[in-house]
């Protein structure tokens, strides 16, 4: 199979797709396409409030001429769908959520589809980078493509999967520094794939012997460490009502060698909190009801809950009224030092302790306001009052600049400290994770 030179199409353009269109127009003509004019308009500006590309690294790529003139590198972005026509490698880097009910939400990737199913060539390659279960490349996207290009798959085009491994507000594992898994729809087309993102990744590929398998590979990732958090969140409700400190246990069997080290917390974000669902949709159609994936996950959506009532606790028992109080609430991004607010399970502490008719007060300096507003309806603030009164503080996410408050002030004034995160100095918490 002989290609015309790489014309790179990257469509999404959110934590994964800006950092690979940013990689890959180091070397190739890319054009990056978002449906979202408002982000596209802030990324030729040379300005990414994801925070995942640095300004100066951005502006050095972005070029203003489309197509890209032949023989050239650069990333031009636009929310025209015409203006990746002239491309012949996709990438598609869209949002795979879940619904209220946490079954899969394929809508974002079938929209995607039929962008590129109008625009695609004979000879066109499409690759996927969201997280599916396997089958959902060829079994789910594929025919979308043929139904509206009217072209036959692995005659007139061909497809590949490389799972996206961004990590967000990771500066060391960036996505080129991160070892790539590749596949494609035949032999050949696997090896056009593998090479095209060997040719930027430093870390090297992983070819694997088909799609499904790739697709696979990738959600088990994901499945695989929320099962382990999931088992130390139950140590931690276990080891709590022994009055035992987790943290303790933890650090102590850490001495062995084998040990696997994972903390208690929330899980939530793009991949880990989503993906065993999408794992668990494929399970079930196949006709096996999968036990641990499940249990994992109930494990894991329950501590937001378990953590407010915890809190509620301990104000009754340090006779702090609980009804009309207010608490301050430290974070509310999914994890610490970024702004992704993506499937946050901070809400879920926000809403119990609403629910006892508590009033939040919620601080994150990294979050969005308007953002979190529009996803959750919460209000949030980015400027705290340290003179205002509290009956607890907790502290949900592990932001590096909630260690520069003076919590001490709040608990002096009565205020119970609860530390999520297990990050705080011992003798300044009532209790921990």
């Amino acid at each position: 199979m002989k290609m015309s030179p790489i014309r790179i199409a990257v469509v999404g353009l959110g934590y994964v797709g800006l950092p690979l269109a940013r990689l890959f127009a180091t070397k190739y003509p890319v054009v990056g396409f978002d449906i979202n004019k408002l982000r596209v308009n802030e990324i030729n500006q040379g300005n990414d409030h994801t925070l995942e590309v640095e300004d100066h690294v951005l502006l050095k790529v972005l070029v203003s001429e489309n197509p890209v003139p032949a023989g050239t590198n650069g990333l031009y972005c636009s929310f025209h769908p015409e203006d990746i026509k002239l491309c012949n490698f996709y990438i598609i880097t869209v949002p795979t959520p879940v619904d209220k009910n946490n079954r899969p939400d394929l809508t974002p990737l079938i929209k995607a589809s039929e962008t590129v199913g109008r625009i695609v060539k004979k000879g066109d390659i499409i690759v996927y980078e969201s997280t599916v279960y396997p089958g959902a490349t060829e079994d789910d996207c594929i025919p979308v493509i043929e139904k509206i290009s009217g072209l036959r798959f692995n005659i007139d085009f061909f497809a590949g999967y490389s799972p996206e491994r961004i990590n967000p507000g990771d500066k060391e594992h960036t996505v080129e520094k991160i070892r790539k898994v590749t596949s494609g729809s035949t032999p050949e087309v696997a090896e056009i794939v593998d090479s095209t993102y060997r040719s930027v990744i430093q870390a090297g590929t992983h070819k694997a012997s088909s799609i499904r398998v790739a697709e696979a590979a990738k959600v088990i990732e994901n499945s695989q460490r929320d099962i382990n958090i999931a088992f130390v969140n139950e140590l931690s409700k276990i080891f709590n009502a022994m009055k035992i400190d987790t943290h303790d246990v933890l650090e102590a069997a850490a001495t062995k060698w084998n040990f696997l080290s994972f903390k208690p917390g929330l899980v939530g974000g793009h991949c880990i909190g989503v993906d065993p669902y999408y794992l668990a949709q494929k399970a079930q159609e196949a006709g096996y009801h999968p036990e641990i994936i499940l249990a994992g996950r109930r494990m894991n959506d329950s501590m937001g809950k378990y953590v407010a009532t915890e809190v509620v606790k301990l104000m009754i028992q340090n006779e702090i009224q609980v009804k009309n109080s207010k608490i301050l609430l430290l974070g509310i991004t999914f994890k610490e030092n970024c702004p992704d607010i993506r499937n946050t399970k901070a809400t879920d502490i926000y809403h119990e302790l609403v629910s006892y008719g508590i009033g939040v007060d919620v601080y994150d300096p990294w979050a969005s306001p308007m953002e979190v507003k529009h996803e959750y309806g919460i209000t949030i603030t980015t400027h705290l009052d340290e003179s205002a009164s509290y009956g607890a503080v907790v502290l949900a996410v592990a932001h590096t600049k909630f260690k520069e408050i003076d919590l001490q002030k709040f608990k002096a004034a009565g205020a119970i400290i609860y530390d999520v995160k297990g990050i705080l100095p011992r003798d300044l918490i009532h209790a921990r994770l």
